[in-house]
């Protein structure tokens, strides 16, 4: 692969169109307002992050998430091009020096294909083909697509979301350019070559990313396609801030001292430079202002050391024979430090007692509604089935009589919900809850 190629702000969906533009913007900076303006992406503000949506205190969601990781992403791709420029001449003066651009519009959109509760609903989803009612179609669906419904994935989703032409649309999804949407697929290749549940693209989906990756000169692998590089620096951005601030976020609710919280944080930086920091945190006298400056350390440290990784490894990420995560190349002091904030998240803050409920509560809705609007879906020459289609939205083509389109329209209906929203309609459909009369 090369930077040159690997680098173009064609668009998907306009690749003849050639527009004259009346501003300054370059076209990543197009698809960075374009994401930031959508619908979808506001209603991640209403999509749990790890802990409940709030109450008394703030902590992340979806989109506070998405914004943190798109700001670490432009810090990451703006010191890659400024150090790979000063190795290649000639990159200079080449759209390569927009990279910190292109990585911050994928890292926005990185989460925007999530379904309510996150993963909790990712499973509820599958489980409800492979375990549950949907079993029955599996014979009504070729391998490849009962493979992405059982492995559903918000990866895959997003991409659909971007990229998807849904019915009464003029054109298919946000019209974004190449390079920014091969840069969201972190995983490319398709749910049947999946070892896990993660893949990157739907089999509707695949022909779009086969064009992108030839246009760009993305190279085939055993599975599908290698990365496109950039997609290494929205994983290092997405790793950085869920796993920092999952560990602020615990402090703030006190599952973790701020003793432990500072330790976890100040175990990226050498020795030498902790007491220092220390003596600075200590001027400020509130305990989650402290927790703050460790965290904005760490975060630092952190960005250095994936740029240091990407740099030194370019030739082999450019080959495809890369493996593993920028953080699983860092030095031993970086990946330890790591690894104990991994540690002490999944003991102590992912099995949390409100985070295990929050869970169970997820599932449990998710599940249901995917049971009922899947079966309506299939019959709706039911009494009940045409009140449940009602509900739903002309774009997703519940009545198209393909059954994998047909389930594939439930699922972005449901996917595109928000927590709050979600818990509302279960609480309708099972009569808790009535309209004010």
């Amino acid at each position: 692969m090369n930077w040159q190629k690997l680098i173009s702000n064609k668009r998907l969906g306009q690749e003849e169109l050639h527009v004259s533009r009346q501003d300054d913007r370059t076209e990543f900076k197009r698809d960075y307002d374009r994401l930031i303006f959508s619908a979808p992406f506001r209603r991640m503000q209403n999509k749990t992050q790890v802990f409940p949506l709030p109450g008394s205190v703030f902590v992340h969601n979806r989109l506070t998430h998405s914004l943190e990781v798109a700001s670490v992403g432009r810090s990451l791709g703006d010191d890659v091009a400024h150090r790979l420029m000063q190795l290649h001449s000639e990159l200079q003066g080449t759209l390569f020096s927009e990279i910190g651009s292109i990585v911050s519009a994928a890292c926005l959109a990185h989460d925007m294909g999530n379904p309510p509760f996150g993963h909790s609903g990712e499973r509820a989803i599958a489980s409800y083909f492979s375990e549950g009612e949907g079993i029955k179609y599996k014979g009504q669906l070729t391998a490849d697509q009962w493979a992405d419904i059982t492995h559903f994935d918000g990866n895959a989703n997003a991409f659909r979301l971007l990229t998807h032409q849904f019915k009464g649309r003029r054109r298919g999804g946000f019209v974004l350019t190449y390079s920014t949407l091969a840069s969201i697929v972190k995983y490319p290749y398709p749910a049947i070559e999946a070892t896990k549940q993660k893949f990157g693209f739907f089999v509707q989906e695949q022909p779009l990313y086969e064009r992108i990756a030839t246009e760009l000169g993305i190279t085939r692998s055993d599975r599908g396609w290698h990365r496109h590089p950039l997609a290494y620096l929205v994983e290092a951005a997405d790793d950085i801030c869920y796993e920092i601030m999952d560990i602020e976020d615990a402090h703030k609710l006190k599952i973790l001292s701020t003793d432990e919280t500072r330790d976890l944080m100040l175990g990226f930086l050498p020795p030498e430079r902790r007491e220092h920091i220390i003596e600075r945190a200590n001027q400020v006298d509130d305990r989650n202002e402290q927790v703050v400056y460790f965290r904005s350390c760490a975060i630092g440290a952190l960005e250095r050391e994936c740029v240091t990784v990407f740099v030194e490894n370019e030739e082999s990420i450019l080959s495809g024979t890369f493996s593993g995560s920028l953080l699983s190349h860092a030095s031993p002091l970086v990946r330890e430090a790591y690894n104990r904030c991994v540690q002490v998240a999944q003991s102590r803050i992912y099995r949390s007692r409100d985070v295990v409920d929050t869970e169970l509560a997820g599932y449990k809705i998710i599940y249901t509604l995917m049971e009922l609007f899947t079966d309506a879906a299939m019959n709706p020459q039911h009494a009940y089935s045409k009140l449940l289609l009602d509900r739903v939205s002309s774009q997703y083509d519940v009545s198209h009589p393909d059954t994998y389109v047909r389930i594939m329209a439930v699922l972005d209906y449901i996917s595109g919900m928000t927590d709050v929203f979600a818990l509302d309609l279960y609480r309708k459909i099972n009569g808790e809850s009535l309209p004010m009369i």
